[in-house]
């Protein structure tokens, strides 16, 4: 579905495209508050108020960021309900871009009947997916910027990325921070491997060393994150992971970030690692793949590989595979559902 005028919406000919109808309607009526569920990744999902006010002025500052003018087109391919597709279609109105809407997927591009595009927004693995085809990585390479948000770029994606002339940026943001307030460059003479807030944004951090924000689409209240940073200055900071996502093995903590970033040069399949309970460590170290069940000998070499890099507390205890990961509505790993297939949790 495209929209080029949001005086004349089109007919919606799915259920989903209504739910796109929907909401510009509602927006273009003047609505000035809107409900919106966080996507899960992290916890249960939540219903969260946000104002028309805080999506305004996302919108814009996205706009001043990428350089973004009226009539420039842009792809909306993540899920309108959650945030990240919602602002889409907030910047399409309040930015006057020309919107072509397709229903999530690993590869939008693919419904696209190669439409130029000036700016688009994905999750790594449809990133990942379209990078697989020189016909899609060209569509790319005729858009002014990238962006990719709702989970961490892994290695072989941020080596394919590099090829790539188009900017790639990674953003980080939230459902309470009306999508992104950061962003870092992956590619190019510009890449760099902090986070740089966008304008008008304030950062600290609490005593865990945890990410808090302050800025116009937070109503100017204070966000306190659960995400753990090195600040590197009032508009700078390095993401080192989530506090809930430090577990204690036998009373040692383990940050499952930096276990994850050791093994993304040895699997190139989608993987987390994760703390079960266990009888005598509290927590037991584990590593779930992505991946029909995997010999002995593979596991074995995968884990004596990590040897150089971690502490021996670090190594997973056991790897386990789940042919197909269970995913958020948003494509994001849902840990919890894919653990209870393999009775984990």
């Amino acid at each position: 579905m495209q929209i080029t005028d949001f005086n004349k919406l089109p007919i919606a000919k799915t259920e989903y495209e209504q739910q796109v109808i929907d909401f510009c309607q509602q927006w273009l009526a003047g609505q000035s508050h809107f409900s919106i569920k966080t996507s899960g990744s992290t916890g249960e999902p939540k219903e969260i108020l946000l104002t028309r006010q805080q999506m305004h002025a996302s919108a814009l500052l996205t706009g001043k960021t990428f350089h973004l003018l009226p009539n420039d087109s842009a792809l909306v391919c993540l899920n309108v309900a959650y945030i990240a597709g919602m602002m889409m279609l907030v910047r399409g109105m309040v930015l006057g871009l020309k919107l072509t809407i397709v229903e999530p997927s690993s590869n939008p591009l693919e419904f696209t009947e190669d439409v130029p595009f000036d700016f688009a927004a994905f999750v790594p693995l449809q990133l990942q997916t379209i990078l697989k085809s020189e016909k899609y990585k060209a569509q790319l390479e005729r858009m002014k910027a990238v962006i990719v948000g709702g989970a961490a770029v892994n290695e072989t994606l941020n080596q394919q990325i590099q090829a790539l002339k188009v900017p790639v940026f990674s953003t980080y943001g939230m459902t309470e921070t009306v999508s992104h307030i950061a962003i870092r460059q992956l590619n190019g003479v510009n890449s760099d491997s902090n986070f740089k807030v966008l304008e008008g944004v304030e950062i600290n951090i609490d005593y865990r060393n945890c990410l808090n924000i302050k800025a116009l689409a937070t109503n100017d209240e204070l966000i306190q994150t659960n995400d753990v940073v090195e600040l590197i200055d009032k508009k700078t900071f390095k993401l080192l992971g989530r506090f809930d996502n430090i577990i204690n093995s036998g009373g040692v903590k383990i940050q499952l970030e930096k276990v994850e970033k050791s093994l993304e040069q040895f699997i190139q399949n989608r993987f987390f690692a994760y703390g079960i309970d266990d009888e005598n460590l509290g927590q037991k170290l584990v590593l779930i793949v992505e991946s029909e069940e995997w010999e002995a000998q593979k596991k074995v070499t995968i884990l004596e590989s990590l040897k150089p890099l971690l502490t021996k507390y670090e190594i997973p205890k056991m790897i386990y595979c789940v042919p197909i990961f269970k995913e958020t509505p948003t494509g994001k790993i849902d840990k919890i559902q894919t653990l209870k297939v393999i009775n984990l949790y």
